[in-house]
């Protein structure tokens, strides 16, 4: 039995070894340009291929036949010339780099991206050169070519499809460049809303007291009133905590009527005239500024104090934007600059040396219209606790931390743009600064010093904190013996940014 097996499959290997000769040689390559007659007899005359055939394209005549080659690749050689960019050969003709050579900066500049794609780096590399030497804003003509402004803000997305499921929630509200709706419809939908009490900590407890959403409006305005009188900022973040608070802060416009006409924060702490002399002193005072005030107090009928104006339509406006000093901190200007060095006699240097200079300028102005002005080179961290009416004086003892206040210099300051005033002209936003000058401390000194400044926005975003920027308008040197007026140069200078310091208080 096990050599009758033996037998048979040494017949079988003897019988699968002949056909795998004879399929072999019935199956010589066939050329790449073959006939029709000779597909025919390879398919007729011999075996059938070991895989499926694949259809070539091939045109004789009008007719279309099917060849297979098993040991080449595929290869269309008779196709007409508007399809030979599908081979090889053609397509190494059409390649990116043996276009037309780009002539424009725009066009160097689209070849170095589509280089960059690529990996051709060093390509890429030098078509940049190329564009940036002819045009050196080629990339934004890129950018408004390819992506135009108008073809991102066309293009509208369905946050919420019909056929979204009802577990996706609404989303329609949201935009790609914030909120639509405006911020006063925002506020006023919140009309109807409580304060929201705190969730349960754990299910099925009761949630924790809340004693702050059972009180009436009424005393929550009062609290916010005295909030405000304390410090606005405090009021303002309390607008934050939920959105009922964020209501009452934003539309009860008798806060913030108190907080513009208070003494605190308001413009009645502000001067619009004179209030003391340089040093400090009271102005003096003549028979017809009496007169002028009596006539004003019993003869003129009363005004009503800060009116609102089409500028300043409420007072919540009126205190952010009109221009008002801030007594909680101080002014800072900070500058610096380059100059060039000498160079040593006695060594040889290749390079010439280059000095960095650095001093500060600090402003800090007090409720009774007096102010102080220093300049020099301590930082800020050494000078803004010692900035009083207290240390301005020239007898500090060298080795104190107050001994920088010697060169500080008294002054007095007024702001533009009287708000109770009926004939005022002057625009608003001016402050003037009158300080001591380079004689202090001399019996008869001669010389004042005259700053002009105006009030600004140190940020650009819209809701930016008002009033932080004093810029330099001007300022000059009085002779008072010859009544000459001398300016100085602002070349280096930059304007005061404010700082707030806490040990100041509320100034």
């Amino acid at each position: 039995m096990a050599g009758d097996t033996a037998e048979e499959l040494e017949a079988f290997r003897r019988k699968w070894k002949k056909e795998v000769e004879a399929r072999t040689q019935a199956s010589p390559s066939i050329p790449a340009k073959s006939t029709g007659q000779s597909s025919a007899q390879s398919v007729i005359g011999g075996e059938l291929p070991s895989r499926a055939p694949s259809p070539q394209i091939v045109k004789r005549s009008g007719r279309i036949d099917c060849t297979q080659d098993d040991t080449e690749g595929y290869e269309y050689h008779d196709l007409e010339d508007k399809d030979g960019t599908r081979s090889l050969q053609v397509a190494e003709e059409v390649h990116p780099t043996n276009r037309r050579e780009p002539s424009s900066a725009l066009e160097h500049y689209e070849r170095a991206v589509e280089r960059e794609g690529e990996g051709s780096l060093g390509d890429s590399l030098n078509h940049y050169r190329k564009a940036y030497r002819l045009d050196a804003a080629v990339d934004r003509l890129y950018k408004y070519k390819h992506f135009p402004p108008s073809a991102s803000a066309s293009k509208s997305i369905n946050l919420n499809p019909s056929n979204a499921s009802v577990t996706v929630p609404n989303t329609a509200h949201h935009s790609l460049h914030g909120s639509s709706t405006p911020v006063s419809e925002l506020i006023a939908s919140f009309r109807d809303l409580s304060i929201p009490e705190e969730e349960a900590p754990i299910d099925h407890s009761p949630p924790p007291p809340c004693p702050i959403s059972k009180i009436p409006s009424e005393i929550l305005v009062n609290v916010l009133y005295h909030t405000a009188v304390l410090d606005p900022a405090l009021l303002a973040r309390l607008a934050q905590v939920c959105k009922r608070l964020a209501y009452l802060v934003a539309t009860e416009d008798g806060i913030w009527r108190r907080v513009c006409s208070g003494s605190e924060y308001g413009f009645e702490a502000m001067h619009y005239e004179w209030a003391s002399t340089i040093t400090g002193k009271p102005l003096p005072t003549t028979t017809g500024d009496i007169y002028n005030l009596l006539l004003q107090t019993t003869l003129c009928p009363p005004i009503e104090r800060l009116p609102l104006s089409p500028l300043y339509p409420s007072y919540r406006e009126m205190f952010h934007k009109r221009p008002r000093l801030r007594f909680n901190g101080c002014y800072i200007s900070t500058v610096n600059y380059i100059r060039p060095g000498a160079a040593t006699a006695s060594q040889a240097t290749w390079n010439s040396p280059v000095l960095i200079v650095t001093y500060y300028r600090y402003l800090r102005f007090f409720r009774d219209g007096t102010c102080v002005s220093l300049l020099t080179t301590t930082e800020p961290r050494d000078v803004v606790h010692h900035l009083t009416r207290e240390n301005t004086h020239m007898h500090h003892a060298g080795g104190l931390p107050s001994a920088v206040m010697n060169h500080a210099l008294r002054g007095r300051w007024k702001l533009s743009g009287n708000p109770y005033s009926d004939t005022n002209t002057e625009e608003e936003g001016t402050i003037h600064v009158e300080t001591e000058g380079v004689d202090v401390g001399k019996p008869q000194p001669k010389y004042i010093y005259k700053m002009m400044l105006q009030l600004k926005t140190a940020a650009k975003a819209p809701m930016a904190t008002r009033n932080t920027k004093l810029a330099w308008l001007g300022y000059w040197s009085y002779n008072k013996l010859t009544d000459d007026w001398a300016e100085f140069t602002l070349k280096n200078d930059r304007a005061f940014f404010w700082s707030r310091v806490k040990s100041y208080g509320n100034g």
